[in-house]
């Protein structure tokens, strides 16, 4: 687990939501949902796993998610978006599966119905419910109060239905259009929210029957609220219109602004951008502002309509972009506003959490140890270790960390030139004279404090050649480390002394850091100086083969490695006459 997810962990709201796992490419490579988002992308990275879901956590550098107001908004979201990105580790279903709709039919004698297709223009749509079972309980309440017709064709009989008092019979009475309108309009009103007048209804009958001890008909009662609780649950993530829509929302807090873009396409929420930045104005110009160039400099699709909160100049930005901006106040299009903005909010406290913790790791880490140490602020420190082995191709690196942060374009690399042997001690002293040498001569910052990854004599080395040398008084420190070759000690002062820091200390994170940083950056140096003077050496007694083929044959196999694991064809491929390829294969083979 890497250092972002770490923190990004430790930030993740308790709320319902859907989450994205991405590779190190940023790849989408899982779409999630869950009832407590804290909960269950943390159990990605805890406790042990079956072999696919390893595989699967194995591969994750970095998440997002999208917070959602209810489980079930998760659900239809998480279909929503695993369509859209086509997740490698989320299993497809061969039915394609979508969650139905309750219908109500645009036809003469009209019907409701439940169905998984939407179509346009053949009658009004509610849901999408994800709790299947609960939409059919409904449905069954609704044919219970309203009598519409039941039959797909209509029959030459009355059937069971009209005598049970749930159907009109239009097949052999008529039925005016007034009634079917009065019942649509209150079928149309229930399923778009005054069924909490049924509910009421529905729970004084609850309660009659219980104080009557009609307890099986009370709990029929009680599972019939339960249904309408599930299936009336509002579902901001899809709509049945069809209509393209960007809904924009946003939020601002200590100076900055998030500014949170749900895309909605044929009337489902597929994806979403979220932009942070600093504002410099009042949030409402900046927030125009923002949205001018989201569509001019970033050439994203425009739609038929913008969704805008309401302390916004809809008018201003209908005039900027030349598309219908609605600005909703009330129902699901101003439900889907507030879960922008909700996103948008928590989006702001996360970024305001990391720059919290990225500062006690960096800034305030390098001001405690300036304490510690005894010295001002070390707000640029360099960092020194020498690669050796048996004093054979002899090197050194030098990095530079400048408010507790790498500063990879400063880095330097040296060959030791004037050291035989494996001498550590003169090394340093070379190395430390060439690098502040050049400072001085080229007016370049000094650095506030040098940390020299050894011990007493590399570091007396290094001191003796900035004040004695040099006349620089620049701090100098040591890193020992222990038995297990990691950081144990800092040793500074005259004479030297171990600096007491907290083994769990960020100034002690912080020093772990550079020094596992400089000795990465010196051991690959020196690898990269070893392995290509092993392929030269190698070379240096064939016949036929000279500077020049030296260099051909080191850009063709890249190593030494993959030269003796080559056949005569590949060298006479890689530019060798066949003789030469020949010989160079009989001396890599011996």
């Amino acid at each position: 687990m890497n250092e972002l997810i770490s923190n990004k962990l430790s930030l993740l709201p308790d709320q319902p939501g859907c989450y994205l796992m991405k590779d190190r490419q940023g790849t989408i490579i899982y779409v999630g949902k869950a009832k407590v988002l804290k909960n269950r992308v943390r159990s990605y990275f805890t406790g042990s796993h079956d072999g696919k879901t390893q595989r699967l956590v194995g591969e994750i550098e970095d998440f997002e998610y999208i917070v959602t107001s209810s489980d079930l908004e998760a659900l239809v979201l998480e279909i929503n978006l695993i369509k859209k990105h086509d997740p490698k580790y989320n299993v497809m279903l061969k039915d394609d599966k979508s969650y139905p709709f309750i219908k109500l039919t645009a036809e003469r004698h009209p019907r409701l119905i439940t169905t998984r297709k939407v179509q346009k223009g053949n009658g009004k749509y509610f849901g999408p419910y994800p709790n299947v079972g609960a939409a059919n309980e409904t449905k069954k309440l609704l044919d219970r109060i309203y009598p519409l017709r039941k039959c797909q064709t209509l029959p030459d009989r009355v059937c069971l239905y009209y005598h049970m008092g749930q159907c009109l019979a239009p097949c052999v009475k008529e039925v005016s259009e007034q009634t079917y309108r009065e019942m649509t309009d209150e079928i149309t009103r229930f399923l778009n929210g005054g069924y909490k007048e049924i509910k009421k209804e529905l729970s004084e009958k609850m309660n009659k029957a219980s104080e009557n001890l009609e307890f099986e008909r009370a709990k029929e009662f009680r599972d019939q609220i339960l249904h309408i609780e599930a299936t009336m649950e509002k579902q901001k993530m899809t709509m049945t219109d069809f209509t393209d829509r960007d809904v924009f929302a946003y939020s601002v807090d200590k100076g900055w602004m998030c500014v949170q873009v749900f895309f909605v396409r044929q009337g489902k929420l597929i994806e979403r951008d979220v932009s942070l930045f600093p504002i410099y104005d009042d949030p409402e110009g900046e927030f125009l502002t923002f949205l001018g160039q989201f569509y001019t400099k970033t050439n994203h699709f425009k739609p038929k309509e913008l969704f805008l909160p309401e302390n916004a100049d809809g008018d201003l930005a209908q005039q900027l972009l030349d598309v219908k901006v609605l600005q909703p106040r009330r129902g699901q299009k101003k439900e889907l506003i507030k879960l922008a903005e909700k996103n948008a909010t928590i989006a702001l406290q996360e970024k305001f959490a990391l720059i919290e913790r990225d500062e006690e790791r960096t800034i305030k880490a390098v001001d405690r140890l300036g304490e510690a140490i005894g010295i001002y602020t070390p707000h640029r420190i360099e960092a020194f270790d020498n690669s050796n082995i048996q004093g054979t191709d002899p090197v050194s690196a030098m990095i530079v960390f400048i408010d507790g942060k790498p500063a990879k374009k400063e880095y330097r690399k040296y060959k030791i030139k004037t050291v035989k042997g494996p001498d550590d001690y003169e090394s340093m002293r070379e190395v430390v004279r060439r690098r502040y040498t050049r400072v001085l001569k080229e007016n370049l910052p000094l650095p506030d404090l040098i940390i020299i990854d050894g011990g007493k004599g590399q570091i007396h080395a290094a001191k003796d050649v900035l004040e004695n040398e040099l006349s620089l008084e620049i701090p100098v420190a040591g890193l020992a480390k222990d038995d297990k070759h990691q950081t144990s000690e800092l040793l500074y002062g005259d004479p030297l002394e171990i600096v007491p820091l907290g083994k769990r200390s960020q100034e002690f994170y912080l020093l772990q850091r550079i020094q596992d940083e400089v000795h990465r950056f010196a051991i690959t140096f020196h690898r990269q100086l070893r392995g290509k003077t092993a392929f030269q050496s190698a070379l240096d007694e064939i016949d036929g083969i000279g500077p020049k083929r030296k260099k051909q044959l080191l850009k063709h196999f890249g190593s030494l490695k993959k030269m003796k694991e080559a056949t005569i064809e590949e060298f006479i491929e890689a530019g060798l006459p066949q003789k030469v390829a020949e010989t160079l294969f009989e001396n890599l083979k011996e």
